[in-house]
Formats: C-alpha cells, structure tokens, sequence
C-alpha cells in the first residue's frame, strides 16, 4: 500500500493537492494499491495510524519539501520518494543550494543574504536585483527591483515567507529547467511567459505561457546544461528524481537558479513534459518515481 502525501499548510498547498491528485489516479490507473493523504498541521498522528509500506510525496514547500516529512518518515522506517532528509532540507534553502553549488563550480548569479532585523551588507553587482525568499518554492514572494528605492518594498514582501532573503543579479535571459529521473538528465525544456519572469501565475494557471520541449539549445549547449544539473543534484545530496532550473545571459552561457526536489505534477508541470519527450507516460512516470 503506498501513501500520497499532498496538500501541506505551506503557501504552495494549491498545486501540492492538484499534483497529488494527479498522481493518486495515474498509481490507481497503474494497478497500484494507494491512497491519498491530505495532510495538516494537525493530522499527521492520522497518518501513523494507516497501514502503509512507502510514502508518494507530492509535498511542495515547508513541511513535505524541507526535509520535515522526510525525516518523520525515517524515524519510523518507511520508505519514500524522492531526496532524503538532510538533501531535501539544504535545496529548499536557496542560500545554502548556492553556497554548495559555488563550491562545485557551478555557475551562479552573484547573492548576498538580508536577514531582517539585520543591517544589509554591501551589495557589489549591479541593477537589475532578484529579491526572494530563501524557503519558498513557485516562484513565490519574488520582486524584480530596479533601484535602491525599490528594495525595502521587495526585501518586506520576502520578509513575509522567512526571516532570511537572497538578493542577487537578476539575469536577463531565456530560462531553461532540466528534469532529472533516477540518474539521467531529460531533454532541457526552454519557458517562454509572458510575465516579467515566470512565476506562480505562469507556472501553473496561464495558458500564456509557452513552453519548447526538446529546447532550442545546440548538442553541446543541451549536454552542459544537462551535465550542470546532475551535477548539482550531486552536490547537494539530491535522488530520486527532480528539476534544476537556469537562466542564460546573453551569449547563451547558463546559470543554476535553484533544485527542486519536488517538482509539481500538474497538467501544466515541467517534469511530465520532459519525460513525455522522451516516449515516457505520466502513469510510467509516476511508476518510475515511485521505483526509484
């Protein structure tokens, strides 16, 4: 029996229940005995009391992203999907996913971290600046900011979602996201919105928004930023499956944005793109997951 753990009581519950769903039906369409677990702040003693022999989480952000449920799962020896504890928490933290990636030569925008109630420290690269919170996934709480009048407005909008927030170079660029399955990279998918950058309006209601899948990189450009995914999967501890999302400058050279560990399954979701681009199902899909 396999649990699908969706919903949550973080700010991306919505899509968590949407992607659940999804992929309770595809396990069910599968012949997988399962099911679905919507879980709260004060119901996961429910969950103890089912009996179950591995967690499906389709958990985004606090609480199923950042290691929490994870860790929970752990302490009572139940397998699961996805990243471990210790992994799951570093990529959810954008500070930290740099900090290591930066140690592994991975491409990145120049960042400093504001914590509130703290003074900002010096910021030495240019206008224009990507105010976001360090813990939030879907793009959420993030501003664009021109200039330093626009910074406090950004910095409290962040401020919201955690005490910490990164500000670094905002990239102007094509943004790219690669899936990552088991070990394998999927074909890189290029997003096209036409929102000021891609965010949670973009990501998973607009049907503006245009996605080319395989990109239009070159065979070199597909293997390096295929390459750079696996590689910051690897260092930040990442399995299982997921998505490292970049941006380009203008000559085409790209730059690690952050990993997710657990990417959305909607109708609108990258990661079922990719596969399906390479002959795989979203009931194989979710299958493969879920085996991985």
């Amino acid at each position: 029996m396999i649990a699908v753990l969706m919903g949550g009581y973080s700010a991306e519950r919505e899509i968590s229940l949407i992607s659940g769903r999804a992929v309770y039906d595809a396990l069910v369409r599968s012949n997988v005995d399962c099911f679905a677990f919507d879980l709260t702040k004060d119901n996961l003693d429910d969950l103890w009391d089912k009996d179950f022999e591995k967690a499906f989480i389709v958990l985004h952000g606090r609480g199923g992203e950042d290691g929490y449920i994870q860790s929970e799962l752990d302490k009572r020896n139940i397998p699961f999907t996805g990243s471990g504890a210790y992994a799951s928490s570093l990529c959810m933290d954008k500070a930290k996913t740099k900090d290591l990636c930066d140690k592994k030569n991975i491409p990145l925008s120049p960042s400093i971290v504001a914590t509130k109630g703290h003074d900002i420290e010096k910021i030495n690269f240019p206008f224009p600046w990507a105010v976001k919170p360090t813990l939030e996934g879907s793009s959420i709480g993030i501003t664009k900011v021109n200039s330093h009048k626009e910074l406090n407005g950004a910095l409290e909008l962040a401020w919201q979602y955690d005490d910490n927030a990164l500000i670094e170079q905002w990239i102007e660029g094509d943004e790219y996201t690669v899936a990552i399955l088991g070990e394998r990279a999927l074909p890189s998918i290029k997003i096209f919105s036409d929102q000021v950058f891609y965010d949670y309006d973009a990501k998973y209601f607009s049907n503006k928004t245009k996605y080319l899948c395989p990109s239009d990189l070159s065979r070199d450009e597909e293997e390096n930023i295929q390459a750079l995914a696996l590689e910051a999967f690897k260092a930040t501890g990442a399995s299982g499956w997921g998505r490292a999302d970049f941006i380009t400058d203008k000559d085409r050279n790209p730059y690690l944005l952050e990993v997710n560990t657990v990417p959305g399954m909607t109708s609108h979701s990258l990661v079922p793109m990719a596969a399906k681009a390479v002959g795989i199902s979203f009931e194989e899909l979710v299958v493969k997951i879920l085996n991985a």
